[in-house]
This record gives C-alpha cells, sequence and structure tokens, in this order.
C-alpha cells in the first residue's frame, strides 16, 4: 500500500496526482516475488501478468495443469502447453533463454539494488528495458521505478497533462516524473489505478 506521507508528497508536488488520489480508491497488486515467473508472463504474454486482461498466460498454466511455472515444471509446461500455440523464434529463443540463465544463475534479487538488476536481466537476449521496468515496479516493488516506455502510461499522460505525443514526448514524462522525487513507482500505480478507475466507471455506465 502506498503510505500516507508518499500521497502527501505527491500531491503536494503534482497537482494532477493530488486530485487522483482523492478521487479513487488504491488497487493493491501483491507481488509474487518470483523474477523467473513475471519475467515469462512478459516474454509469453507481450505484457506481465498483473495488467493482463486476456490472461494467456494464465490459460498456458491451466492447460499444462501447473500453479506456479518453476524451473523444476517448465519441462511440463514447454510439452503441455507452449507447444500448443504458435510462438515466433524470437520469442521461442527468449522463453529459453530465460530457462537456461534460471537454470544457471542462482541470484537473489532482493539483494541487488536497481542497477545490478538491470546488468543482470538486461544479459539475457530479448530481455529489454519494459520488461525489466516491470520486474522492478511490480515483482520487486522498488520505489523508484519510472517505465517511460510503457504504451498505456503514455496514454495516460498525454490525457491528465495535455501532452504533445508529437514532439519529444518522453522528455516531456521525465519533466512530469521530476516532481515525484523518489516515489515514481508510487506515482505510476496512482495513474494506472485511474485508467482502471475511468473503465469500470464506463462499464458502470454502459
Amino acid at each position: 500500500m502506498i503510505s500516507k506521507e508518499v500521497k502527501n508528497y505527491l500531491s503536494t508536488n503534482d497537482s494532477v496526482l493530488g486530485k487522483i488520489i482523492k478521487e479513487i480508491s488504491e488497487i493493491h497488486i501483491e507481488s509474487t516475488n518470483d523474477v523467473f515467473f513475471d519475467l515469462m508472463s512478459c516474454a509469453i504474454e507481450q505484457q506481465i501478468h498483473y495488467r493482463s486482461n486476456k490472461k494467456i498466460f494464465r490459460k498456458l498454466l491451466d492447460k499444462a495443469e501447473i500453479e506456479h511455472l518453476s524451473i523444476q515444471n517448465f519441462s511440463q509446461f514447454e510439452e503441455k502447453a507452449l507447444s500448443t500455440i504458435k510462438l515466433s523464434q524470437a520469442k521461442l529463443q527468449t522463453i529459453l533463454g530465460l530457462f537456461r540463465f534460471f537454470n544457471t544463475e542462482k541470484i537473489n534479487w532482493h539483494l541487488l539494488d536497481d542497477q545490478e538488476v538491470i546488468e543482470q536481466l538486461s544479459s539475457i537476449k530479448g530481455i529489454g528495458k519494459w520488461t525489466i521496468d516491470m520486474i522492478l515496479l511490480y515483482t520487486l516493488q522498488r520505489p523508484n521505478v519510472f517505465p517511460a516506455d510503457d504504451y498505456h502510461l503514455k496514454q495516460i499522460m498525454i490525457r491528465l497533462y495535455n501532452l504533445n505525443p508529437n514532439s519529444m514526448l518522453k522528455k516531456q514524462m521525465l519533466d512530469i516524473s521530476s516532481f515525484w522525487g523518489e516515489h515514481a513507482s508510487s506515482a505510476v500505480r496512482i495513474l494506472l489505478a485511474w485508467k482502471e478507475h475511468q473503465k469500470h466507471f464506463r462499464n458502470g455506465k454502459d
């Protein structure tokens, strides 16, 4: 949960966030604390499972009769689920590369700082900045992560902050995030919660 102190800080420094904080309830997301599991969801679904609407990764786990994917049951997942869907060669190589990395490297991710996590995950072919940001934000729940490459965050900030999408959008976003101090992760969660609130509001009106 986002603390009262952090909410007060964000409200004081960003009037847009201040308004949202007053209007909506926080959406609590419980982390799996499992970097391998969450990376696989990103690689397979091109979305981290915490935010997935299609639930592709979850459906594949059900097909493989697996509750939680691990190195130990990956072969069962590969045989009963992955083999039944069409994957691009690049995506397949990323999935297999993840398996090889985690089968070899035994890392306590919580003992690494953000930069060390970035360096380790960047060494895996097919794992890019957006995916690493998702791991830092959701899995490891680091406090100061700003995934400027996230499509949904871009759309939210364009709308709420009246940004120009055709003129150095990333710089505009980073300029706004500079007012969040070391609480970028909380700000991002609030903005994403606003989007969910809007979706439910529209559905309720229909």
